[in-house]
């Protein structure tokens, strides 16, 4: 089908502070500005129907037993009470597709309606849960023997991806933010499995933002500061740093979480700004010389895009996502353990010429990324799993 598809929408996060939301945000805004029909069913403090546009929301109240798997992501295990109000609203708006992101309450809901109205369906992966959990419980369990803990949060990382594949086996295509997640659930699932990348939006996040002249280089963060993002690294790294002589630095952190005062105690020479946004966040980005990311469980990581839009290489770890994104010696380096992420900052701390060039290279880099783009190959997807459905009801006529 060449024509616009009807699109159903069960986003898992969409109204919380996160790149997965941002992005599924995003997507319904551009529907919303192309006057594309669309149909997002998310969870959120207000429920009831609210129209904009071409867009209809439905947003449904998580219940009192709802629990969280991470600051800003719960999950509700009576959330399917809503079944009968969702199903209402797909029979009134007739989709020709139906859009799921994870294994979570909503997308849950969305995978058995599709199911039962037999609706084509297409599954995006935002979050590699498998590493985020174990990873969660290598914290938790820290005070155990490491011989008992790593054995157990392996098994745990294996069978929750073990999961998460069977689980998107339903979708007749699966869209994944890096080639490594493309080929990998291609392979297991036996499905359609295509790339979707991540857009920056290059007039918000810019060097022009810049407010700082001081000669200090700033090595920044910006994420969630808790254990899954390996943010305890920060210390060690600007410890190193000091110790080789290279003090006239400044770390320059950027977000909220549990992990906030323990590095407020052991980082020498930083500065916290707690959660902020659009301005404030564009500013804070630009006043960075080197941006530090050393999460090992991000599938994609939307600050890294954000800092190079803003004119600032990143250091990445050689796991997750990040390292996709990053083009090594000219928008940043992939580090393989802590000695790299030293030795890189190190090299670009005594080498102002090169990060200069890293600099405008960053810049160059982020302004080929475009959102439209991006959202124009998820329709693209639509089509293909509303083709690749009709196809299997009618063998023969494709045949």
């Amino acid at each position: 089908m060449n024509e616009i598809p009807r699109v159903a929408f069960f986003p898992d996060s969409y109204l919380e502070v996160n790149g997965a939301a941002m992005t599924c945000r995003r997507l319904v805004e551009y529907a919303r500005r192309n006057e594309h029909p669309y149909l997002c069913i998310h969870a959120g403090p207000d429920p009831g129907i609210k129209v904009d546009g071409s867009v209809t929301h439905l947003e449904l109240k998580r219940s009192p037993l709802s629990f969280k798997l991470d600051e800003e992501l719960a999950y509700d295990p009576l959330f399917q009470r809503h079944t009968r109000k969702v199903l209402q609203q797909l029979r009134e708006f007739k989709p020709d597709i139906l859009h799921i992101t994870g294994l979570n309450d909503v997308s849950i809901v969305g995978s058995y309606l599709a199911w039962k109205l037999n609706i084509p369906m297409l599954g995006s992966w935002h979050t590699n849960i498998h590493e985020f959990a174990a990873s969660r419980i290598t914290r938790l369990l820290r005070f155990l023997p490491n011989g008992f803990v790593n054995p157990l949060a392996s098994f745990a990382e294996r069978k929750i991806f073990q999961g998460s594949v069977f689980y998107y086996k339903m979708p007749k295509v699966i869209l994944s933010p890096n080639q490594e997640l493309v080929n990998e659930l291609g392979r297991r699932t036996k499905r359609e499995s295509r790339l979707m990348g991540r857009g920056v939006d290059t007039d918000i996040f810019s060097p022009a933002k810049r407010t700082v002249s001081d000669g200090v280089i700033r090595f920044g963060f910006v994420g969630r500061l808790r254990a899954e993002k390996n943010v305890r690294s920060l210390i060690e790294i600007e410890k190193a740093l000091i110790e080789s002589g290279r003090t006239n630095i400044k770390m320059l952190i950027v977000g909220e979480g549990n992990e906030r005062e323990y590095l407020q105690q052991h980082l020498k020479n930083a500065e916290f700004t707690g959660f902020i946004s659009g301005d404030d966040l564009a500013e804070a980005y630009a006043n960075m010389d080197v941006f530090l990311f050393p999460s090992e469980t991000d599938a994609f990581g939307n600050v890294t895009q954000e800092s190079h839009a803003s004119g600032v290489p990143a250091i990445v770890s050689d796991k997750g996502g990040p390292k996709f994104i990053v083009r090594e010696g000219e928008t940043g380096f992939v580090a393989k353990s802590l000695d790299d992420y030293v030795t890189y900052a190190s090299m670009l701390y005594d080498s102002p010429d090169k990060l200069l060039e890293m600099k405008k290279m960053s810049r160059d880099s982020a302004m080929s990324s475009s959102w439209d783009s991006i959202f124009e190959g998820v329709y693209d997807g639509y089509r293909e799993a509303i083709r690749l459905t009709d196809a299997s009801k009618n063998p023969e006529a494709n045949a």
